[in-house]
């Protein structure tokens, strides 16, 4: 069970990273039949900040969709969307966002780096399989449509989503005021 603190800690951030990824879903390009986005920076960046914990304001985010709040793509809602082209892109948030946490837990750089890479992946993964299911496009069409055009700007996603949460758990360590021999002043 978490304490009090944490738990307040918990509840903010998954208020947050829900809002931060519902922002990013309105800042949107027209692709098709994929829009860029950018709710997958939010969707990583929730797993390196919160870890595996990042589960919930993914589900939450995809519950109130699934609800017909408008908080997909260009304002879009309901269970249509979720079951339309882009429904399996934004179904692999939610292993995305747990690879990118529980790599998170880990303190080494490659860990984690691999980690956004596979949170990546997987939000490719279960789309190019729902976008081939539901537009009846060939595996290969699909993945010429629904992952490569989306790649560079992915990558970029992944790097500032690393340099973000990077920065925050420096931040977290308390600075101590040192000399030139490095003994605290």
């Amino acid at each position: 069970m978490l304490d009090p603190k944490a738990r307040a800690l918990l509840l903010t951030r998954t208020a947050a990273f829900t809002g931060l990824i519902a922002v990013g879903a309105w800042i949107s390009l027209p692709f098709f039949p994929v829009p860029l986005t950018l709710q997958t920076l939010f969707v990583l960046l929730a797993g390196a900040v919160m870890h595996r914990y990042a589960v919930i304001p993914t589900s939450l985010y995809l519950l109130l969709g699934a609800l017909n709040l408008p908080v997909f793509h260009n304002g879009t809602a309901g269970l249509g969307i979720l079951l339309g082209p882009t429904g399996g892109y934004m179904l692999g948030f939610i292993p995305a966002a747990l690879l990118v946490g529980l790599a998170y837990e880990q303190s080494r750089k490659s860990i984690r780096i691999s980690g956004l890479i596979a949170g990546s992946a997987s939000i490719y993964a279960l789309g190019t399989i729902w976008l081939t299911l539901t537009a009846g496009l060939p595996f290969y069409e699909a993945l010429i449509i629904g992952v490569l055009p989306f790649i560079p700007g992915d990558i970029l996603k992944g790097y500032v989503a690393y340099l973000i949460a990077d920065r925050l758990e420096r931040r977290k360590k308390p600075y101590i005021p040192r000399n030139d021999n490095g003994v605290e002043v």
